[in-house]
């Protein structure tokens, strides 16, 4: 059995404009996605996808001809499930023309540390455990199978925080020591839903007008983010951050949306409406997210590694 580990993904600055060559600063997280292959002898090849709790939510046998995935009971999500595989596993087979032509039949087994809902990079980690296993570049099948500005794989192979840009379309990863002295001030929320990226980016393309002074802007409050060692001056660059990315996207801000009362900053990631938020704050901030409905609060420091 071959075992391989990809970690999921936060995005501190920079979501959606990262796209157009802002400068980003995202973070690994401690939860990831597993990807276990073994041979087996049976006639055909199988599939099965396990949650955080440990609970089977996809399981299909597959072909190794055309990569066409037969499940037992189908449905709306087994039809999405096996669509994207079909698409990932046909795509690293153009990159690599000798991938599983071994004729040998295999066991693949996925295991998420993270509840699939949340929004931590169920999709990343997958691509860039796949292109581990098949020896291609995880970026380049990201970029062929669902597009994106691949900052969620280049957190999938690091291991501490980073600041990602996109220069003529090639990913640039650098390495930082971001590990702010407030961090145990600073809470993930889940917001309940699960917002889909990809959606959320075309829906930044239709709107955006101007982004060349947006993109210098957000590059530096993101150099600002990981010199930062006040948690005042880091509440205020969230402000200038939501701002900023608000007038973007024509949207406002989720504070003010939904947590004008709350005491301390509040920013979206990622895409904005759903999956986790980052709210500054003390002991009192998970009672107030969870009395508003929202009981996953994580500490940062359980959260990121």
């Amino acid at each position: 059995m071959t075992t391989f580990y990809s970690n999921g993904k936060l995005i501190l600055s920079a979501e959606y404009i990262v796209l157009d060559g802002a400068l980003a600063l995202a973070l690994p997280s401690k939860f990831g996605q597993t990807l276990k292959v073994e041979s087996i002898t049976k006639n055909h090849c199988q599939w099965e996808s396990y949650d955080a709790d440990g609970s089977l939510w996809f399981k299909a046998n597959f072909s190794l001809t055309d990569f066409n995935f037969m499940v037992d009971k189908p449905s709306a999500l087994s039809a999405e499930i096996t669509k994207q595989l079909q698409v990932i596993l046909q795509s690293v087979r153009e990159m690599n023309p000798f991938f599983l032509t071994d004729n040998q039949n295999y066991k693949v087994k996925t295991k998420l540390d993270f509840p699939r809902l949340w929004g931590l990079g169920s999709s990343s980690t997958l691509i860039n455990n796949i292109a581990q296993w098949a020896q291609v570049d995880a970026y380049k099948l990201q970029f062929k199978c669902f597009g994106g500005s691949g900052y969620d794989i280049a957190c999938a192979q690091y291991h501490q925080p980073i600041l990602y840009r996109l220069e003529n379309q090639n990913p640039v990863v650098k390495t930082t020591g971001f590990n702010p002295d407030f961090k145990d001030q600073l809470y993930f929320v889940y917001l309940n839903q699960k917002q889909n990226s990809r959606e959320g980016i075309k829906h930044y393309q239709s709107l955006k007008g101007e982004v060349k002074g947006a993109i210098n802007d957000i590059s530096n409050i993101s150099k600002a983010m990981v010199n930062c060692d006040n948690l005042s001056d880091f509440e205020r660059l969230i402000s200038q951050h939501e701002s900023i990315i608000g007038k973007l996207i024509q949207s406002k801000p989720i504070k003010e949306r939904l947590f004008n009362d709350y005491f301390g900053a509040v920013k979206s990631l990622g895409a904005w409406g759903g999956d986790f938020i980052l709210a500054t704050g003390n002991n009192d901030t998970p009672n107030y997210f969870k009395q508003k409905g929202f009981e996953t609060v994580v500490p940062y420091a359980e959260m990121i590694l």
